[in-house]
């Protein structure tokens, strides 16, 4: 497989198409002044997940990517302690009602890496951090986590959900808005 390869991904019913424009949707921006505040955040939008969303974290080195992943596992995993998953890349988190895969992506060099950690096998909750690193691999609609560090400890928090502006005209035709 190479980077422009299409993978069918079993927790989306879609290929990723090269072809089709982005577009994403603003659901909130909030502001945190603590760990705290970015795991409540996290826990925030793991009320509104359901088995095959995509989570894609982006931010510095520092940014709470982490502390927020922590914050969605206390609510779809309320059992598991939360450890980085820098070096091993996957961690797997199971409940009675969920299963959810944390991937950290920052050493991942090649889509080989990414599917020897299991990567295109998921079947729950997905989230994974510095996804930026490997957009070929993104499924068509995905929520995406921006964490932006601004003065001491407080960062900006935004969540939207990318989807193709294909299917968003669909949605729009169907609806008939």
């Amino acid at each position: 497989m190479t980077p422009g390869d299409p993978k069918k991904f079993s927790h989306s019913s879609h290929y990723f198409d090269f072809g089709k424009t982005p577009m994403k949707k603003l659901i909130w921006e909030r502001e945190s002044f603590s760990e705290n505040d970015t795991e409540n955040a996290g826990k925030a939008l793991a009320a509104l997940l359901k088995k095959g969303d995509f989570v894609a974290l982006n931010g510095d080195l520092g940014a709470g990517k982490t502390a927020f992943v922590r914050g969605m596992c206390a609510v779809l995993c309320p059992e598991a302690r939360v450890c980085s998953p820098t070096y091993t890349v996957m961690r797997a988190y199971e409940s009675p009602n969920c299963r959810f895969y944390h991937f950290d992506v920052y050493r991942v060099t090649s889509p080989e890496d990414l599917e020897s950690a299991g990567f295109y096998d998921c079947d729950g909750i997905v989230a994974v951090e510095w996804s930026e690193r490997i957009s070929y691999a993104l499924p068509e609609r995905f929520y995406e986590v921006t964490l932006l560090k601004e003065e001491g400890d407080r960062r900006r928090i935004i969540l939207q959900y990318e989807t193709s502006a294909a299917e968003d005209r669909v949605k729009i035709g169907r609806d008939g808005r």
